[in-house]
């Protein structure tokens, strides 16, 4: 008797956490989409504005050049000797 009174608590307990999850899961998925949004908006948010309001304070026809610093490439690109290998049947 003492084993289907354990089988009987352990279902219960299972059906017990599936309805909870179904009911708590799209609340907790939500805040946590709304926090990774806050967070991504902290740390993007301004990088995003810095483009929009530069494209505003340009005048139009002005021309502006950004140029990447130029680096010397000092690494050897030889590496070794080609050998020329034959299969041998």
């Amino acid at each position: 008797m003492a084993f289907l009174k354990t089988i009987f608590i352990i279902l219960l307990v299972y059906y017990l956490f599936k309805i909870l999850v179904k009911m708590f899961a799209p609340k907790i998925f939500g805040y946590a989409a709304r926090k990774t949004q806050e967070h991504f908006s902290e740390k993007f948010g301004d990088f995003a504005q810095q483009g929009y309001g530069q494209a505003q304070t340009d005048q139009a026809g002005e021309v502006i050049i950004d140029k990447k610093p130029s680096r010397k490439n000092s690494s050897n690109k030889k590496v070794g000797d080609y050998i020329d290998f034959e299969e041998i049947d």
